[in-house]
């Protein structure tokens, strides 16, 4: 099944709010993509975020328009520097799940699971994109299948 990696949606800097939430431009572009996702059918088990403002902001609007059965979820572990060996294990390949979370984690999970190492980045995120990432049937080593981003760079 596709895991599907989120990094947040553009958030407001911290002078503006401590909580770091979303701004109107980040819940718009997330609600963009979310939309498109939607509309090429993109199904989602649960959706998973981290504890911080924005993490959560993002999921709650992918909920929104994706509405999977399992709901949004927090979980530690998927903050900024957590460390992505310890949280890949944790990782159910069985179902079709939904991860937002921070720079550079997401990145450096990536790319451990693709190559076994996270120092060497294989994607570049952008705020509100979705990596889906599915394992290859005869190997059953995990490949990036697509990507959405909200500008193309």
């Amino acid at each position: 099944m596709a895991l599907y990696l989120v990094q947040h949606g553009r958030s407001l800097p911290k002078d503006q709010d401590l909580q770091k939430g979303l701004s109107q431009e980040g819940a718009a572009e997330t609600e963009r993509i979310a939309q498109v996702a939607k509309g090429y059918g993109i199904r989602v088990s649960k959706i998973t975020h981290s504890g911080k403002t924005r993490a959560r902001q993002t999921a709650e609007i992918f909920e929104a328009a994706l509405k999977p059965p399992g709901g949004i979820h927090e979980r530690s572990g998927l903050n900024p520097m957590d460390d992505v060996t310890v949280f890949a294990d944790t990782i159910d390949s069985t179902e079709a799940g939904m991860l937002v979370g921070h720079l550079p984690f997401m990145e450096r999970l990536t790319a451990y699971l693709i190559t076994g190492s996270f120092e060497k980045p294989v994607f570049k995120f952008q705020n509100s994109g979705i990596v889906c990432l599915d394992k290859d049937p005869v190997t059953q080593s995990w490949i990036i299948k697509w990507t959405l981003m909200p500008h193309i760079e």
